[in-house]
């Protein structure tokens, strides 16, 4: 594995005519045949779209800004992306903008662009710039502030990447960036330097050339999809990587990093399962951030998604102000759990640029999963960790529940802080060399 290389990725020039690009809102395709019936229910027509429960505040949404457009189309996921929220004007209608929103909005050049699903839009609070969901989409002037411990590429992917769009740090596993297309951009993203900017596109000869380092390097057993988000790809392009990659031997799993469940749970289609289940064993990761995002429509995606037998994580990250408290940790992971998702990982906020407004003392991390720890399921913890800066990889972090050593006693406090001692010395040795006399 080189580690020093730094491949070039192509332009958005060199698009051929035949490589897929997001839906933009010229399209025409309102109603994807694909989500009719949404659970393949024996006889479903169009009408059961009309049935699918919606929150108030998504209801009341679409009536306001959408009256004219019918269900069908407000379902069907190429609408939702030809239709995204991205200018300015846009969000003046929608929203009573900050003073601070607008400088952000007004000073967004270069960067990470702006781009919500109306089906997204409908979470935020209208009046609140203070409102945890609306905080992780709308830009403010401080993603301009760039702290001295802050970089580009935090993580050092450039400089870990063989060929366009793969990174290869760990031994056994490569990211494996299929697109930069968000359906919706996280402001907090670690990838802002290249998502949304048409650097990582979904060639087919890009793809093949990362999947050929993939079929020659024989260490590679695990493939990580992400992005961009994997699924604002076409079932036909998702069809062929996953099919291209399962013809290779020696990769054993296959993951899909997405926010889609949270922010465009329409994509989440029977088609779209019934595609996926033909590639296992395969694994996704699903991003939420806030119980606000745990909606009927992204309970309906996850279902959709754990009955085609694909195990489901989640991967939070940790955000000032907008979920560094364990009671809405403690909401986010229970509602996790009852939509058949795992708590994974929760992830310090990375130091890309402009980030010092979303980050937390990693004192916070540490309190919040000491919050957690005995006071809620097991399964309901995440793993705190962090991505160690330049390519170090991800480091777990815990509260410190060992206290020390007394002779040979493990000395320890239990989530409420009485302490407990192990006896840690060995009693019993069952090597064959052991010689036990039997009284």
């Amino acid at each position: 594995m080189d580690t020093e290389s730094t491949s070039t990725c192509p332009t958005e020039e060199a698009v051929s005519d035949n490589d897929e690009k997001p839906p933009g809102p010229e399209t025409q395709l309102y109603f994807s045949p694909s989500i009719i019936p949404l659970f393949n229910q024996k006889g479903a027509t169009v009408s059961s779209l009309t049935n699918l429960k919606s929150s108030r505040l998504t209801k009341n949404f679409r009536k306001k800004f959408y009256p004219n457009v019918s269900l069908i189309k407000w379902n069907d996921w190429h609408w939702q992306v030809g239709n995204r929220i991205q200018k300015i004007e846009q969000l003046e209608k929608m929203l009573s903008l900050s003073s601070d929103e607008k400088n952000g909005l007004e000073a967004l050049s270069n960067g990470l662009p702006v781009g919500i699903t109306p089906y997204y839009m409908s979470l935020l609070s209208p009046e609140d710039s203070s409102h945890a969901l609306r905080r992780t989409v709308i830009p403010t002037f401080a993603e301009f502030l760039k702290m001295p411990e802050e970089d580009d590429d935090p993580l050092g992917e450039d400089s870990q990447s063989p060929v366009c769009g793969l990174v290869h740090r760990y031994p056994d596993r490569v990211l494996f960036l299929l697109t930069d297309f968000c359906s919706t951009y996280c402001r907090y993203c670690t990838r802002s330097r290249v998502v949304g900017h048409g650097k990582i596109l979904p060639q087919k000869n890009r793809l093949q050339k990362a999947i050929d380092y993939i079929a020659k390097t024989q260490s590679i057993r695990d493939v990580l999809l992400s992005g961009g988000d994997p699924f604002t790809l076409s079932d036909e392009r998702l069809n062929w990587i996953l099919t291209m990659l399962r013809n290779i031997p020696h990769v054993e799993i296959i993951r899909i990093g997405t926010k889609v469940p949270a922010v465009l749970p329409q994509r989440i289609t029977p088609n779209l399962v019934k595609m996926l289940k033909k590639h296992h064993p395969l694994f996704i990761s699903v991003h939420f951030t806030h119980p606000d995002e745990c909606t009927p429509e992204a309970f309906r995606a996850t279902k959709l998604l754990a009955n085609a037998g694909i195990p489901l994580g989640s991967q939070t990250v940790l955000l000032k102000g907008i979920n560094d408290n364990v009671e809405t940790m403690k909401s986010l992971m229970h509602n996790l759990l009852r939509m058949r998702v795992r708590p994974y990982y929760l992830y310090q906020c990375d130091p890309i640029s402009g980030s010092s407004h979303f980050r937390t003392k990693v004192e916070k991390g540490l309190e919040v999963i000491h919050g957690l720890r005995g006071f809620t399921s097991g399964y309901a913890v995440p793993t705190y960790v962090i991505d160690a800066p330049k390519g170090g990889g991800k480091i777990p972090l815990m509260p410190n529940y060992v206290l020390g050593r007394d002779n040979e006693e493990v000395v320890m406090q239990n989530y409420v802080g009485d302490v407990y001692r192990y006896p840690d010395t060995m009693t019993f040795d069952n090597s064959p060399s052991m010689e036990v006399t039997l009284n």
